[in-house]
């Protein structure tokens, strides 16, 4: 059965553009993860700061091994120890990572740290799902 993580993050307007933009340096960096089926990063349209990171993964097994992987690290643990960075448990350091976190040598561009003011990881499984129809 698939499971679903959510990383829900607050950004501020005027980090929405750099949120944006490291997500878009990071591309491709989860897509090679053994077990790893879908991605989308989720920009509020109104009433909200929060942005959504869905990925969806073979197994709750697989999520975790790719959190416990090198290029996971190399893509979150940056924007942890960043300044004004903010101390998390596990899951929420794993959530806090996503969306601001930085590729080796690529800074925070001028001098920022994180884009995301907060950050909160849900986990579902996959119940029940539909695609479109094949046209065939």
């Amino acid at each position: 059965m698939s499971v679903v993580k959510i990383n829900v993050l607050t950004v501020p307007a005027e980090q929405r553009e750099e949120l944006e933009r490291r997500f878009s340096g990071r591309a491709g960096m989860v897509e090679s993860a053994d077990g790893f089926e879908w991605f989308e990063l989720l920009r509020p349209v109104e009433g909200t700061e929060q942005y959504l990171v869905y990925t969806r993964w073979r197994s709750e097994e697989d999520f975790t091994r790719w959190t416990e992987s090198q290029a996971f690290q190399r893509g979150h643990t940056q924007a942890a120890a960043a300044p004004g960075a903010q101390g998390h448990g596990h899951a929420e350091a794993q959530a806090q990572g996503h969306g601001h976190g930085q590729e080796p040598g690529q800074g925070h561009g001028h001098g920022q740290g994180p884009a995301a003011t907060a950050a909160t990881l849900w986990s579902f499984e996959v119940v029940q799902s539909t695609g479109p129809k094949d046209g065939s």
